[in-house]
């Protein structure tokens, strides 16, 4: 059998995620949101990454309960993969729910997957899968050759000779611990002191695309407030066992480049066909280089929304 879980976030449980992973984009600014051009939403919305942080959590707690790591660490399947697409955005104060369906094992290749559906009242906010796999399902083919030394390129400016723009940020206990909690889910699970836990999850490297892109746009010159972009789509792979032995203070360095610009083609989400989506690749590197993520994110305009939404002439 599946799981179902019923949830509210309000405005302290946004704050909290975005300030935790420096995310300023003005949607999740109570102030800021009301300024944007065409904002079909009243008021700021739940972040994209903070709602997958609590599907990352409700699937480990299903996983434990149906005592599904030891088959896991058995077959070697060392990857997280997700694909969550998005249908609507959550607001502080909305009622919702997260549907974990049973678990589809196969043994050719070995894979555990999960279905996952989040709905509020007035239809689907995200729906997509959690995979264990024993390779990325994301970017699989990623090979960046020579780089240079990260450590001492410059912060927040293209690579040179390249076309990856580079954020670097740091791994802080702190700032994943008021994430968790900002996302509802149990801060204890991952990281505890006194029992000796230090576990960062999934989504809290990963959330920090966002604040990635934010500069990579503020670089570029992206007005926010006049051009405003939403996400469709998150694809993303995650070298857990690399995930679970971070700690405090290391150096995450996380690569964008794109947009590739491409047409939306029997869409399902938040937009039909015919709109324009701008898709980035993106990859978080820790250590010597090795990565810790891979990262497909998919936008649209908001324009792209609006105009999807209306019914066109007959």
């Amino acid at each position: 059998m599946g799981a179902e879980y019923q949830f509210c976030y309000e405005q302290i449980h946004i704050d909290a995620a975005r300030n935790a992973t420096d995310d300023f984009n003005p949607f999740h600014e109570p102030r800021k949101c009301f300024r944007i051009r065409g904002n079909p939403y009243p008021g700021s919305i739940v972040l994209g990454f903070q709602l997958e942080c609590l599907v990352e959590y409700l699937v480990t707690l299903y996983r434990n309960h149906h005592d599904e790591f030891r088959w896991i660490e058995d077959q070697g399947l060392a990857y997280s993969n997700y694909h969550l697409t998005f249908a609507d955005a959550l607001l502080p104060g909305e009622r919702f729910s997260v549907d974990i369906k049973p678990t589809h094992r196969q043994n050719a290749p070995p894979t555990l997957a999960n279905r996952v559906i989040v709905r509020k009242e007035t239809g689907f906010v995200l729906m997509g899968y959690k995979r264990e796999t024993a390779y990325p399902l994301c970017m699989a083919d990623l090979q960046f050759g020579s780089l240079p030394d990260l450590r001492k390129a410059k912060d927040r400016a293209f690579l040179a000779g390249t076309d990856w723009f580079l954020k670097r940020k740091f791994m802080s206990t702190g700032n994943a611990k008021n994430f968790l909690a900002g996302s509802l889910a149990d801060q204890g699970y991952f990281f505890d002191e006194l029992e000796g836990r230090a576990n960062f999850p999934d989504m809290f490297p990963c959330s920090l695309v966002s604040c990635a892109l934010l500069e990579k746009a503020v670089h570029e010159g992206h007005d926010f407030i006049a051009e405003p972009v939403v996400y469709l789509s998150h694809t993303i792979s995650v070298d857990r066992r690399l995930a679970r032995s971070l700690r405090s203070n290391e150096a995450l360095h996380m690569l964008v480049r794109g947009p590739l610009l491409t047409l939306a083609e029997g869409e399902r989400g938040l937009i039909g066909s015919g709109a324009v989506k701008q898709l980035y690749g993106c990859v978080g590197l820790v250590r010597n280089q090795q990565i810790l993520y891979r990262c497909e994110v998919s936008l649209v305009s908001l324009d792209g929304i609006v105009s999807a939404r209306i019914p066109k002439a007959a």
